[in-house]
């Protein structure tokens, strides 16, 4: 009896283990997985890639370069998150970044908590330790002539085991000069989740 208990108990067992290893697989960096319907690096990239875009051509570059005579310098600010959920907003700000230096219509310079670390290093270079010849000036810092702010907003809709998760990302170019709005660009994204009405 102990024999046909075992049998019957074994296919569970080897199921139960089976489900218990954990499986790990390597993907592309660029493809497209929601596994929580929660905001993720893919939206990340896609909100910044059609933002970055529709900000360079809209007409606010081309006016500072005909009265200026040069391209405009760009630094992006602070993107707060109000949604619910933890969202690293380092991550966005870092790929809006990616997108406008690597587009070549704005000159870009670095952030605060980057700039504080260039001057501490140039502090750095005046304790007598440095050659002089190469020794980096304080005071010749290149400044922003605009600033990238905004924020990721969200709201959810949930009914039993349905979802739906809307986030709004709402950007602004702002002057430094003027505090002049030059450009406000808006992005939404809405998923619906459909969760298992039993899970483990």
């Amino acid at each position: 009896m102990k024999t046909f208990i075992h049998f019957l108990l074994m296919p569970i067992l080897i199921i139960s283990v089976a489900g218990c290893v954990t499986k790990v697989e390597r993907v592309e960096v660029d493809q497209k997985i929601d596994l929580s319907g929660k905001w993720n690096d893919y939206d990340a990239k896609l909100v910044s890639e059609e933002m970055v875009e529709d900000v360079l051509k809209k007409p606010w570059r081309g006016r500072f370069i005909d009265n200026q005579g040069r391209i405009p310098v760009v630094i992006v600010g602070y993107i707060d998150n109000n949604t619910a959920e933890h969202i690293n907003t380092g991550v966005f700000t870092k790929f809006l970044e990616r997108e406008l230096l690597n587009s070549g219509d704005v000159t870009f310079v670095a952030s605060p908590v980057e700039r504080n670390q260039m001057r501490a290093e140039r502090e750095d270079q005046q304790q007598g330790h440095t050659d002089p010849a190469t020794m980096a000036a304080i005071g010749r810092e290149r400044g922003a002539d605009f600033i990238l702010i905004g924020s990721i907003d969200s709201a959810d809709d949930v009914l039993k085991n349905k979802e739906v998760k809307f986030y709004q990302v709402n950007l602004e170019l702002i002057s430094l000069q003027t505090n002049e709005k030059v450009w406000i660009g808006q992005k939404q994204i809405k998923k619906s989740v459909t969760k298992p009405r039993i899970s483990l």
